[in-house]
């Protein structure tokens, strides 16, 4: 089975995230999202097989939300994704990509549902 995680090895969340899939004897690929930010095209699949919204899937807790103009309810679906490419610190973590679904590891164990 090919497992994705998009990590941020400084997050706790995701590193428990990634030692739980090590620990199932996954050996994920592991893209750091932050040096190698997703594409547009990508985030969207990647929000579609989370059953999400682009807001749903920002950390809006963060400066750059504010800062890049996102916390304006007016802008649209493609607003959002290229907000979150070109501010990727935005995309909540970890995502988990596995049998062609996806989930977000918070708690952690909420990836094993895809597995």
């Amino acid at each position: 089975m090919r497992v994705k995680i998009y990590h941020n090895p400084r997050c706790g969340k995701s590193r428990q995230t990634l030692q739980l899939l090590q620990a199932q004897g996954l050996e994920p690929e592991v893209i750091e999202y932050l040096k190698t930010p997703p594409g547009a095209e990508e985030l969207n699949d990647i929000l579609q097989k989370l059953g999400m919204e682009p807001r749903e899937l920002m950390r809006k807790k963060e400066a750059a939300y504010k800062e890049s103009g996102l916390d304006d309810q007016s802008l649209d679906r493609q607003a959002l994704i290229n907000g979150m490419v070109n501010n990727p610190i935005l995309i909540e973590r970890p995502i988990v990509i596995a049998n062609n679904k996806a989930a977000i590891g918070r708690p952690p164990e909420a990836v094993l549902a895809i597995l």
